[in-house]
């Protein structure tokens, strides 16, 4: 299958808002002096690094001593601090009066944390506390906070005893372990039967060959000399074979074809079930699909949402930062845990853990990263190569879940050879519940514009399975085409929400959106409280929103406002240099990092000194 060129030209943008040429030579110019100063430099060492984005700076760390101890965070008005650390040997700090006269300024009067939820969780630490901080310990709206101390918003925490366990290797996984010796014994089982059904398949051949080879020996001899009396008796027998055929027919009429509930394997105990039809499917996205963009799409409409791609040994381990991608929030409905990893056991272990310890809706198998570290250990779309492995995997998984298991792929690792249809025709022998392709290959990343022809007939293959579409949808109009003329069950997206998560409320309502600065602005309001509860309100927390933030506006900016277009905006399209309808728009679309950093200073304050950005993805198909 073809695919189509991304280079769909510029998009068209109304006259009265493109730059001058003049203006665009001094934007060139004002570059390449910036590119000259930079060359002037004198040349540093070289150090050998590895992948992509070497220049990108590092989150740097507050040594422990300086911090204050964590026991003492929530500590309340009234408390003595000398009671809440139990730890003899604790490195942090525990002089109060001393941290907080040292403390930086805060980076404004309310803090979103409190003001919501009755108490703020990093108290002393708090970037805002002059709102709940009063002389040495925190105040705490009772009222407001009972509503959510035994009820929180947000679930799937890592319990500090299974994390113990598994840092131990001492955690239960008997259930997995004999599911997957079962999906090995099936699998040896079916290659044995398969292997003998061949054998017998050709000796057949070669008996009918033999059989074959006789006959047309003995018709020639009986037609070099017929006699009126061999003929006749030709006659009868020909008689007594039509008769004989009559029987075997009228014996073999009732058996017909098997009814489908018995072609295909049925799974001894009930699971939950979940109607894929029509859903708006929020794509897992690495680093920038985390909980608040997640609350945002939701919020807009998203039905299915799913967490960031997270690796199977890794929560096995019980790394805290990996747990917190299956973090989930009480608005997912509909949530899912999308897994990568390269070994069978490993992964079905980890179905298990994640079936028993935590909520959640769905488990998806991650078989279409194309990111070459995840590749060249097996993982991601490298399954799409190691088919045996993969059916060892869903097989055991299966056993050990209560909750549906779907897979995400591409149509195969290279660009001439789709492998995807192959894959889902065995998937539906696999208690598989649903399938979404990425009408591109491994090698294509985003050269290329989706292959939906081949996501039809893959739909086709997929039948009565459900198969979601994923690729290039960006305006309700590409949601609606690909919909009814490829006959998936629904559509997941994901560039298309990055650059304007109000996509799904576009294609509900039928009608494009022609969001003003102000609204786009709130909603980057919106994303920093979310951000605020999640990552913190202290200094790191902040720091951590600010570059996430700046991830995600390294896609917002790519949105071309409705109302300054002369036609609609496909996702590729790169606009020429234009402005906005004012001066907070223009901001907004601007490629420059330091713009972004500006956005990002209006909303968490100045940034720290010799601050960098750079964007960790950096799509091919649009720089």
């Amino acid at each position: 299958m073809s695919c189509v060129d991304i280079n769909d030209g510029e998009a068209h943008i109304k006259p009265e808002f493109i730059l001058p040429k003049e203006a665009v030579e001094k934007k060139e110019d004002s570059a390449a002096s910036e590119g000259a100063d930079s060359i002037s430099e004198p040349p540093q060492k070289k150090q050998k690094v590895t992948g992509r984005n070497k220049k990108r700076p590092k989150l740097v760390k507050v040594p422990r001593s300086s911090k204050l101890c964590r026991q003492l965070w929530c500590l309340r008005i009234g408390e003595d601090p000398k009671t809440k650390c139990t730890y003899p040997n604790c490195v942090f700090s525990h002089d109060v009066t001393t941290f907080l006269s040292n403390k930086a300024e805060d980076k404004g009067t309310e803090c979103h944390n409190f003001r919501t939820y009755g108490m703020c969780p990093y108290g002393l630490m708090c970037s805002f506390g002059s709102d709940h901080i009063e002389g040495t310990g925190n105040k705490v709206n009772g009222e407001l906070w009972a509503k959510f101390e035994n009820n929180p918003p947000v679930t799937n925490t890592l319990k500090k005893e299974v994390q113990q366990l598994l840092w131990k290797r001492k955690y239960d996984f008997t259930k997995a372990l004999q599911a997957h010796r079962a999906a090995q014994s099936e699998m040896s089982k079916q290659k044995a039967e398969e292997e003998k059904a061949k054998k017998k398949e050709a000796e057949n051949s070669v008996a009918n060959k033999e059989d074959l080879k006789q006959e047309e020996c003995e018709e020639e001899k009986e037609n070099s000399c017929v006699s009126e009396e061999a003929t006749s008796k030709m006659g009868e027998v020909g008689l007594a074979t039509q008769d004989t055929s009559v029987e075997e027919s009228e014996k073999t009429k009732g058996i017909g074809q098997a009814p489908e509930e018995d072609l295909i394997k049925l799974t001894s105990r009930e699971k939950k079930k979940i109607d894929w039809r029509d859903k708006l499917y929020l794509a897992p996205l690495t680093t920038l699909g985390n909980l608040p963009f997640r609350r945002i799409c939701k919020r807009l409409g998203a039905d299915i949402t799913c967490g960031e791609m997270a690796l199977s040994v890794n929560l096995l381990q019980g790394s805290a930062s990996e747990w917190a991608l299956v973090k989930r929030h009480e608005s997912e409905d509909v949530f899912g845990i999308q897994l990568c990893g390269s070994n069978a056991e490993a992964m079905i272990k980890c179905a298990e853990l994640l079936d028993r310890e935590i909520g959640v809706d769905f488990i998806d198998i991650n078989m279409g990263c194309p990111i070459d570290l995840v590749y060249k250990q097996g993982g991601g779309s490298a399954l799409m190569r190691r088919q045996s492995c993969l059916e060892h995997m869903v097989r055991g998984m299966t056993k050990v879940m209560s909750i549906p298991l779907t897979l995400k792929m591409r149509t195969g690792v290279y660009r001439d050879t789709s492998v995807a249809h192959s894959i889902i025709e065995k998937a539906k022998l696999w208690d598989v519940s649903m399938v979404t392709l990425h009408g591109r290959s491994k090698e294509q990343r985003y050269l290329k514009l989706a292959d939906w022809k081949y996501i039809k007939e893959c739909a086709v293959v997929a039948d009565p399975m459900p198969l979601y579409g994923n690729g290039d949808i960006f305006t309700y109009e590409d949601y609606k085409f690909q919909k009814e003329n490829s006959g998936v069950a629904g559509v997941m997206i994901g560039r298309g929400a990055l650059i304007k998560p109000w996509i799904f409320k576009e294609i509900k309502e039928e009608k494009h959106w022609d969001i003003t600065s102000s609204e786009r602005f709130d909603l980057l309001k919106e994303y920093v409280s979310y951000g605020l509860e999640h990552w913190g309100s202290d200094n790191e927390g902040i720091e951590k929103t600010r570059r996430f933030l700046l991830e995600w506006l390294s896609f917002l900016h790519r949105y071309i406002p409705v109302g300054v277009l002369e036609q609609t905006q496909k996702i590729n399209q790169r606009p020429p240099l234009y402005r906005g309808r004012d001066h907070l728009e223009t901001l907004m679309i601007s490629k420059s990092a330091n713009d972004w950093i500006k956005i990002s200073e209006m909303l968490l304050g100045p940034t720290p000194q010799d601050f960098e950005f750079l964007p960790k993805h950096k799509a091919n198909a649009y720089g």
